[in-house]
This record gives C-alpha cells, structure tokens and sequence, in this order.
C-alpha cells in the first residue's frame, strides 16, 4: 500500500477517466485528498492520448478553396453528418472545429 507524500498516511487505489474515455488508476489519500498517478500510468495515458490525436488528412483543391477529409473513426466518434456546418474558430497555433 501506497503511503501519502503530504500525510503520511495510506492511499487506496482508484479508478478514474479522462474526458475523452482514456481510464487510469491512481492512488486518494482519504485523510488529506492527495491524489497521485505513478509515471507507468502517466506514461501509458500520454500514449492512448498521442494516439487519439493523430489523424491525419491530406488538403484538396477544391475550387478557388481547400477541401479537408475528416476521418471515418472522428465521424462515428462525434456523430457527424454529412448535411452538418462546422464552425471553425482559429486559435494562436491551431484551428479548432466545432460541429454546430
């Protein structure tokens, strides 16, 4: 059994998921609420995260504009339509699609 940094005291064992349905385990402190992940289980989330963000798509022309395919996996995931507007919103280094 773990013990807590801050307390001393025993940690128990929990289960937790991110927003996006990546499920971790990691340790509460039920004296003081410390929570801590090891770095394996770290490690193994920044993975399932890096995977989840990589799709690629190749831009085409598409008139006087650009034309971007989204993936089937991201269609199914977000129950895209072919009839639905995206909004797109430009951030600093990115741009941000938002089904509306």
């Amino acid at each position: 059994m773990k013990k807590c940094t801050v307390c001393g005291k025993s940690m128990v064992k929990r289960k937790g998921e991110t927003p996006e349905g990546i499920s971790y385990s990691y340790y509460l402190c039920k004296s003081c609420g410390e929570e801590i992940i090891d770095m394996k289980q770290l490690h193994a989330v920044a993975e399932k995260y890096r995977k989840i963000k990589s799709y690629k798509a190749k831009l085409s022309k598409w008139g006087v504009s650009l034309g971007i395919r989204i993936p089937k996996e991201l269609i199914e995931r977000y129950g895209l339509d072919k009839k639905q507007v995206i909004t797109f919103i430009p951030e600093k280094k990115a741009i941000r699609l938002v089904p509306t």
